[in-house]
């Protein structure tokens, strides 16, 4: 059975390394680490992080990240520029288009609901 609680770490998971498409990539080499808690019915949580480099982004679902520490700049196509960093949470909707930029080994919890 399947607990009703359920905490949200990196010692919850194991973790899963990978990159982001090789054509998305606009710089650097970025490395993501995924612990996913959370794989159902449309709904999936954990936490991610990444290493520095940038590349291009876009949302097909929801997104609610809360940064945990590091620092990067999303950046909406034809749009703003925002820096985020450790203790700022935020939205993402879909049909976001833009880019992500790690400055700084970035590391988040999320909620994504397709």
């Amino acid at each position: 059975m399947t607990p009703l609680f359920q905490s949200i770490g990196t010692d919850e998971a194991m973790a899963e390394n990978t990159r982001p498409d090789s054509a998305k990539v606009i710089a650097g080499d970025p490395v993501h680490t995924t612990w996913n808690i959370e794989e159902r019915d449309g709904l999936y949580c954990g936490v991610w992080q990444s290493t520095p480099g940038k590349w291009r982004i876009s949302y097909d679902e929801w997104e609610y990240c809360r940064i945990l520490s590091g620092v990067s700049v999303i950046a909406e196509e034809g749009g703003k520029a925002r820096t985020v960093k450790a203790g700022d949470a935020f939205l993402l909707r879909p049909g976001f288009k833009g880019t992500w930029e790690v400055l700084e080994t970035t590391r988040k919890e999320y909620v994504i609901r397709l």
